[in-house]
């Protein structure tokens, strides 16, 4: 049985993505071990179809942390055995590149996003330097790449020459019915980092007759409650940090509108494909949107969300309020998201996973 490593700096448990993507891998007959990191608030790793190894660092964030992973991460995949090792995105790349030519073993660069464009590093010179300077001594030498949309994938192919396959991050499909719903609140669910909006749909909900409840960590947590703090929203905003996915899942089902937002801080955000996005409409939830390109391709097709232009205060609270009072929009958009389910899913996706790795293995 050929073994396959996947590399992440972040805690397995709470990674939806890659447990789809090892879960797929395994029942196609790999062993498959998913590498990442214990956190503060790691609990007990849940029994999944395939390994699972948290490494201990003493550094929890910063340079200290991504030097220390990162060489914790070279030294164990150095004295394993292996057919494959993927890198996901950016700051995992290093010590699969080196331990792949060391070893002789083929490697995978799985771009979830277009690292160097995000927010939080676009807008810092030095940081940016740091990144771009890994991406270009390191990409250029995968041969074999894939991320989750187009626009990515071309953005990669125009910088380095590369080939990327394009595999969604989308839910699996699970059968569903829409619950009652005695409260009707608003959710945001993934990363509460730089470039989320945060800084203007926080203050939009002074307007809007709902709570937020936002579900996720990140680095922009503790400027996130401040802004709640500082306008009085303490008791509607309500922040309930990681979760597992079940119980994120359940909170999904639950909530009457989902919300995807960035802004264009960083071409990252304006080319993403957030997992929220599939994750609201896999619940049933229309959703608030931003306007940008794989967004609208997908929303035209189907109608699953109302779309905006720009991200003051007052725009995200008119419509926000027109998802909670128009019944006839709502329903409509919610029978849209029902359809769109049944295109967008996971056990279309894995097809062309299991095909990209049968290909190089």
């Amino acid at each position: 049985m050929k073994k396959l490593f996947f590399t992440i700096t972040n805690d397995c448990t709470f990674d939806q993505r890659m447990i789809r993507i090892c879960s797929s891998l395994a029942h196609a007959g790999y062993d498959v071990t998913l590498i990442g990191r214990t956190e503060k608030n790691s609990i007990p790793l849940k029994e999944m179809p395939f390994r699972q190894k948290r490494l201990n660092c003493l550094f929890s964030k910063g340079k200290l942390f991504y030097i220390e992973y990162n060489l914790r991460l070279f030294f164990y995949l150095l004295f394993r055995k292996a057919a494959l090792i993927c890198a996901i995105d950016l700051d995992t790349i290093l010590p699969v590149m080196a331990v792949s030519r060391l070893r002789g073993i083929k490697r995978v660069y799985d771009a979830h996003e277009l690292f160097c464009e995000m927010k939080e590093i676009a807008t810092r010179p030095g940081i940016y330097r740091f990144w771009k300077k890994i991406e270009k001594a390191s990409v250029p030498h995968f041969e074999h790449n894939y991320t989750v949309n187009t626009p990515i994938a071309e953005e990669f192919e125009r910088l380095y020459g590369k080939k990327f396959e394009v595999i969604r991050n989308v839910p699996l499909l699970r059968s569903i019915e829409i619950p009652e719903k005695p409260e009707r609140y608003i959710l945001y669910q993934g990363a509460v980092n730089e470039g989320r909006s945060f800084e203007t749909l926080i203050p939009a909900m002074k307007k809007v007759n709902a709570r937020l409840i936002i579900c996720g960590n990140g680095n922009f947590m503790e400027q996130a409650k401040q802004i709640a703090a500082d306008h009085g929203l303490e008791e509607k905003i309500i922040f309930k940090g990681k979760l597992v996915p079940e119980e994120l899942r359940q909170y999904t089902r639950q909530a009457y509108i989902g919300v995807t937002l960035f802004d264009k801080e960083g071409i990252s955000n304006y080319y993403s494909l957030a997992n929220r996005f599939f994750d609201y409409f896999h619940g049933g939830i229309p959703q608030l949107c931003v306007n940008y390109p794989v967004y609208r391709e997908i929303n035209n097709q189907y109608q699953i969300a109302v779309l905006i232009d720009d991200l003051e205060p007052d725009t995200i609270a008119n419509q926000l309020n027109a998802l909670l009072n128009d019944e006839k929009l709502y329903s409509e958009l919610q029978q849209n998201c029902l359809k769109a389910r049944t295109v967008y899913n996971w056990q279309e996706e894995e097809k062309k996973l299991i095909s990209f790795y049968s290909n190089i293995l």
